[in-house]
């Protein structure tokens, strides 16, 4: 329990109706949630007005609401505070009420467009592996050291996020690693979050049906490194032409870069490429890890720099690192008897498509053929639906257009889109099949022994998402079903 006026201090307050010195029990924007002694905040949705439901929460038990505006009737003894900003008080006032717990954490967040979820995964098991008690809000999951939590969201809203952060310092937890996605940043999900660390992976064409353009995209990214305090450390790829872009006006006192490529604060080299991992020399050091792909190494360098920007010692962050296995549906791949290979990816962008694509490219020996499953999601961007066919089709020697998640749009016309980045050329080798489960099996019964699959888009995905409803669904399933005996 907290007092109000102990939790509303940097909300931007522009206006009070009755006393801040009132007990709140409860932080709540969803009113169905409400019950005695919440604060209720109205917050502004995509779909739903928060403000609209000022009345029913204040039925509910609501002592106090937050708002950008005042609700016509106000009920004596309630307190109704105006604020210029909802989402934004959201996340000063929940980092208030659960007591500032980012700041009891070493708490770092991954952003980026690709290798979010591997970088903070890989960083969590690293760090189970150096012998701390660590916590992970990823897409797939989020931990709490060994008890997992649900995640519906890639970043969790400003309550639900400093809850868990809060039961994570409960629990002993010292440090925290974070996908932090545009959609939080630019939602203020993250508001009044303290990080120790920010890190960023690369940056191409996604979501921009939400940010509308690329500039948009590119800014929402940048507002995690442009609240970072002094104390922390901002790491950057190099290689990206964003990357020190996201360092401009960045106030944390160590910034450092990482690179394959590029003159960086750390650097790798590729010695070795194959299905069974790669071999590195990174930081004067070889190095094996059971990781597969260029992108990888990538990944790989961004979790070693952040290790050892958080004081982890060079031999033991390498020898953990070593230890760590790929993440699932994350160039997750098996092999069946008859020799044919088959990758799960969750590669639903043109730029992660490209890198897997061109991964596979690397390693295989030109005298089998790869054959690549992708679709496109509904409800989202599309402008990249021709692109992503057109990536499918340059890097592949058969394609299968399918449906990925629909959610409310027709796939067929999902597919009608893919279509138009297929070349003249390239019709001979377009299949389409709109039922995801047979486009798998029709690639793993077209296979020849030594062939390579691509079921691109859905990786560790275990449902599919069709009008409104999640359907049970999980590509390696089917792979596993189409292609055994195998040799797992």
């Amino acid at each position: 329990m907290k007092l109000l006026q102990d939790i509303l201090y940097r909300a931007r307050i522009k206006q009070v109706t009755g006393s801040t010195n009132v007990a709140v029990e409860s932080v709540e924007f969803d009113s169905r949630k409400v019950g005695p002694f919440a604060l209720f905040i109205a917050v502004r949705g995509t779909v739903a007005d928060g403000h609209d439901f000022i009345n029913a929460a204040v039925e509910r038990g609501a002592v106090a609401v937050v708002c950008e505006e005042m609700p016509d009737r106000l009920k004596e003894g309630v307190t109704y505070v105006k604020v210029g900003d909802s989402r934004e008080a959201t996340g000063y006032i929940a980092d208030a009420f659960y007591d500032h717990p980012s700041r009891e954490l070493k708490l770092v967040g991954i952003t980026g467009t690709n290798g979010k979820t591997t970088c903070a995964t890989m960083l969590y098991g690293l760090f189970k592996l150096l012998g701390q008690k660590v916590g992970l809000i990823s897409t797939v999951e989020n931990r709490i050291h060994n008890t997992p939590v649900p995640a519906t969201h890639t970043t969790p809203d400003s309550v639900g996020l400093n809850k868990l952060l809060r039961e994570m310092v409960e629990a002993g937890c010292k440090y925290c690693f974070m996908e932090v996605s545009s959609h939080a940043l630019h939602q203020h999900r993250v508001t009044g979050i303290e990080f120790a660390g920010a890190v960023f992976t690369n940056l191409s064409h996604d979501h921009l049906d939400y940010h509308k353009t690329f500039n948009a995209y590119i800014a929402a990214k940048k507002m995690l490194f442009d609240n970072l305090s002094a104390e922390a450390f901002a790491l950057v790829n190099l290689d990206d032409k964003h990357g020190e872009t996201m360092l401009q006006n960045c106030r944390a006192a160590k910034q450092q870069t990482y690179a394959l490529k590029s003159m960086a604060d750390y650097r790798a080299r590729i010695l070795e490429n194959h299905f069974h991992g790669l071999q590195l020399h990174l930081d004067e050091s070889d190095f094996y890890t059971r990781l597969v792909g260029r992108f990888n190494a990538y990944n790989i360098l961004a979790v070693y720099a952040s290790a050892i920007l958080l004081g982890g010692k060079k031999l033991d962050v390498l020898t953990a690192l070593s230890e760590i296995n790929p993440v699932e549906g994350r160039f997750q791949y098996v092999r069946s008897a008859e020799n044919v290979t088959a990758v799960v990816d969750y590669a639903h962008t043109p730029d992660a498509l490209r890198n897997v694509l061109k991964t596979i490219g690397e390693i295989r020996t030109r005298n089998e053929e790869v054959i690549t499953v992708v679709g496109c999601g509904g409800d989202r961007d599309k402008t990249k639906r021709p692109e992503m066919a057109r990536l499918a089709c340059k890097y592949s020697d058969r394609v299968i257009l399918t449906s990925d998640n629909p959610r409310t749009e027709d796939p067929e016309a999902i597919i009608e889109d893919m279509r138009k980045g297929v070349e003249p050329q390239d019709f001979r080798k377009t299949n389409a099949i709109v039922n995801r489960a047979e486009a798998i099996r029709m690639a793993c019964s077209i296979a020849n022994p030594g062939d390579i699959i691509l079921v691109a888009g859905k990786g560790h995905e275990k449902y599919q998402e069709i009008n409104g409803e999640r359907k049970p669904f999980d590509d390696m399933a089917i792979l596993k079903e189409s292609l055994k005996p195998l040799n797992i």
